[in-house]
């Protein structure tokens, strides 16, 4: 099983998103968990154990940015390793938005 985490920093104001609603789905659509990004931007660990799959973390970004141009934002990845980690930042700016795999 592997564990995931997700950060929201938003790259406009130079600080992290605080107050972020996040959601993790399944392949099919179905919420498996649900966090809140803390005062650094952060939800670790959100999901639990988590199979082999595909998942999404849906980031309810119009909370953080209600003039921003993308109300959300959903990351769809694949968890392909058994026993790793998982981590999934969001660099957030009103007119665009960035993602990778982090450590």
């Amino acid at each position: 099983m592997s564990s995931l985490s997700t950060h929201v920093l938003d790259t406009a104001r130079g600080r992290p998103a605080a107050g972020v609603p996040v959601q993790l789905l399944d392949s099919s659509g179905n919420s498996l968990a649900e966090g809140l990004t803390d005062h650094d931007g952060r939800v670790a660990p959100i999901g639990g154990d988590l199979p082999s799959g595909t998942y999404s973390l849906r980031f309810d970004v119009a909370v953080h940015q209600p003039d921003g141009f993308y109300p959300e934002v959903v990351v769809t990845f694949t968890v392909a390793e058994d026993e790793s980690h998982y981590h999934v930042p969001l660099l957030l700016s009103p007119f665009g938005y960035s993602t990778y795999r982090g450590s």
